[in-house]
């Protein structure tokens, strides 16, 4: 495996390969971040790893300094993976100058986590947009557990004609249910218990939905109150469109139910597909 820094020593290193394929992380990583490196290795021949914590997409209050760093540990799941390259490069490689160029994002970067979050997804495109102009891959590869996430990569990859193909992992969860996330080292110990409870009511709302409930607001509150009962504070449970993450429609079959909220000073996200056999009528 190859530790390499410098965008130009990356660049030399990649010219001869026919395949290449990507993974963007921000390191401190998990179960979740080595299924997609072996969806990437199904895939490609080369497969180049990227840790970055992209300050772009941390609001001044959030927790870009706490963020978990893992760096040997990192490097050690990613040898015993197989992996090719790491990239590994510090801000003022990415960022060479203040970035004053950015992208103008769809209305949907401005709902559900891009509504809790401004500003989230213009620092998610930008670091994800110029990773890809440095690797240049030829498919990349994210995880579904950030579902808006990987939507809006999706729309950008095909709206600029990036000769990339993007593919999605399926989220990856304790034997609870709860998914992995890089967060989840924030848990206390009776916190981690508890925080199976997202996965849960967005269960909850799934089931009764493919029973025939159609009265989706009634779900989504019921699950928030649930929650909040339960000492949660939740920021949004919402089915949505899977195709456009637009609210959903008596015409759809194809849904996605999507949830953020906090436990203590915890914020966890999470979403669960759901597909029906005729639409919701």
């Amino acid at each position: 495996m190859e530790i390499i820094s410098d965008i130009s020593v990356l660049r030399t290193r990649l010219k001869p390969e026919q395949s290449i394929g990507f993974v963007p992380t921000m390191g401190n990583l998990h179960e979740g971040h080595l299924s997609l490196v072996t969806i990437t290795q199904q895939h490609a021949r080369c497969t180049v790893v990227s840790l970055f914590v992209n300050r772009l997409q941390f609001s001044p209050h959030e927790d870009f300094d706490r963020y978990p760093r893992t760096l040997q540990n990192d490097f050690a799941l990613l040898k015993e993976a197989g992996v090719d390259i790491v990239f590994l490069p510090d801000e003022k490689t990415i960022y060479p100058a203040p970035q004053t160029f950015q992208l103008l994002l769809p209305a949907l970067a401005d709902t559900l986590e891009g509504a809790f979050r401004p500003g989230f997804f213009r620092g998610v495109t930008t670091v994800v947009l110029k990773l890809f102009n440095i690797v240049q891959p030829h498919i990349a590869v994210f995880g579904k557990k950030d579902y808006q996430q990987l939507h809006l990569v999706r729309d950008m990859v095909e709206q600029l004609n990036l000769p990339i193909t993007i593919l999605a992992g399926e989220t990856i969860r304790l034997e609870n249910g709860l998914a992995f996330s890089s967060r989840n080292s924030y848990l206390t110990s009776v916190e981690r218990s508890e925080a199976s409870q997202l996965y849960q009511s967005l269960n909850q709302i799934k089931h009764a939905i493919t029973a025939g409930e159609r009265n989706l607001t009634l779900l989504e509150e019921t699950a928030k109150q649930q929650l909040n009962q339960r000492n949660w504070k939740v920021d949004y449970l919402s089915a949505m469109q899977r195709n456009t993450l637009l609210p959903a429609t008596s015409q759809d079959t194809e849904l996605v139910i999507l949830g953020a909220a906090w436990l203590g000073t915890t914020r966890l996200i999470d979403n669960l597909e759901v597909t029906l056999p005729q639409p919701l009528g």
